[in-house]
Formats: structure tokens, C-alpha cells, sequence
């Protein structure tokens, strides 16, 4: 009898278990990267890019993504095959993300397949604090709070093709945020180091940004170009 009990407490414990480790999948971060790239950055570079269907976007940071991390510096992805990308879920923001989060990949699209992307791979791993529209509607509002171009516009960094130091480019934008940011370059056609990518940090709870725990690898130029676009 004692046998016959183990045994079954064993199959249960075997069944519970699967659904145990994909919950802490979605739950287990410490906090978000928030990712805004320069499209003027992404375009110059040998690979170029491709303006999507809409048009070319507006001269402005565009959102790249809403990333959970860890403070070890890796972080969980695709956390829930069971919950993909789906528009008519956020139908209502569909023409704010074409204009703040366009894509610029080739070929050609209309953003869906950016979009679905982020979401499956960052967005999945977030369930436990926001849900699919929540995810895109966090995402607009905080390029909206960051407004990255008018921080740095207002301390005379201009996207005019000239070249900034890096300090007063992290400068301009924690004075403007009140937080530090960590700065992504790229390389142009001609190896020159431009301004990419900027990573601002988000508390778990996606309520707010916060001082990154810890900023990605890679590094920057002391002078860094700013390309029109």
C-alpha cells in the first residue's frame, strides 16, 4: 500500500511539475531594458534598410523593444508558445506603433512582423506583470515620457551628420529622464562609430523607468556621429 502511495505521489508530482517551470518562465526577470534606435543609424550602414509600406517614418527614435532581463545580464526569451502575437488585440494602437515603432527591415513591411517578433521572444517572458496590449501600450508611453530627440535636440545635439561626445550625449538624456542611459553605436558604410541604440531601464512591475541594475557589453567612441535621416 505504501508503494501504490509513493507511486502516485510521484505521478503527480511528474505532471505538476512541467507547468511549474513554464510559469516561472514568465515570472522569473528583474527588470526591463526599454530599446530606442535611430533610424538615420540603422539605414546607414552597409547593409542599408528598407522604409516600411506606410512610408518613410518620421526623423525620431522609433522603439525597438520592451526587454526582460536579469541582473546577471542575460535574460529569458520565448517564454510562452501558447500565447502568440495578435493584432486585433491591439487594434486600437496599430497606427501609434506605425509611427513610434516602425520597421525598417528588408524587404518591406507594415511593422506586423517586427511586432510579432518582440513580442514572442520579449513580450511572452512578461505575462506575469502585462498582458499582450498592455505590453505595446507600456512600450508608447515610454518613448513618449523619454523623448529622446528633444533631450538631446535641447542640449544642441542635432542629427545633422556631426560628431558628439559620448558624455554629453549620456548627459543630455539622464538630465532630460532623470536617469542614466547606457548608448549602443554602429558602424556607418565608411567604419565611422554612430549613434544606434539607447537603453533606458523599467522596474519589473513596468511602472516606471529606474537606474539600469546592470548596462549591456560594448562600448562607444569618446566622439560618436548623429547621421540625418
Amino acid at each position: 500500500m505504501k508503494l501504490l502511495h509513493a507511486s502516485v505521489c510521484l505521478i503527480s508530482l511528474l505532471l505538476v511539475l512541467p507547468s511549474i517551470f513554464a510559469a516561472s518562465s514568465s515570472k522569473d526577470f528583474d527588470f526591463f531594458y526599454f530599446v530606442q534606435q535611430w533610424p538615420g543609424s540603422y539605414c546607414d550602414t552597409q547593409k542599408s534598410c528598407c522604409y516600411p509600406t506606410s512610408g518613410k517614418p518620421a526623423a525620431d527614435f522609433g522603439i525597438h523593444g520592451l526587454w526582460p532581463n536579469y541582473k546577471d545580464g542575460t535574460y529569458p526569451s520565448n517564454c510562452d508558445a501558447s500565447k502568440p502575437f495578435d493584432s486585433s488585440t491591439i487594434s486600437d494602437l496599430i497606427s501609434s506603433m506605425k509611427r513610434s515603432w516602425p520597421t525598417l527591415a528588408c524587404p518591406s513591411g507594415s511593422g506586423e512582423a517586427f511586432w510579432e517578433h518582440e513580442w514572442e521572444k520579449h513580450g511572452t517572458c512578461s505575462e506575469s506583470v502585462i498582458n499582450q496590449h498592455e505590453y505595446f501600450q507600456t512600450s508608447l508611453k515610454l518613448k513618449q515620457q523619454t523623448n529622446l530627440l528633444g533631450a538631446l535636440t535641447k542640449a544642441g545635439i542635432n542629427p545633422d551628420g556631426n560628431s558628439y561626445s559620448l558624455e554629453s550625449i549620456r548627459d543630455s538624456i539622464k538630465e532630460s529622464t532623470g536617469f542614466t542611459p547606457w548608448i549602443e553605436c554602429n558602424r556607418d558604410g565608411s567604419g565611422n562609430s554612430q549613434l544606434y541604440q539607447v537603453y533606458l531601464c523599467v522596474d519589473r512591475s513596468a511602472s516606471g523607468l529606474i537606474e539600469c541594475p546592470i548596462f549591456p557589453r560594448g562600448k562607444c567612441g569618446t566622439e560618436i556621429e548623429f547621421p540625418s535621416f
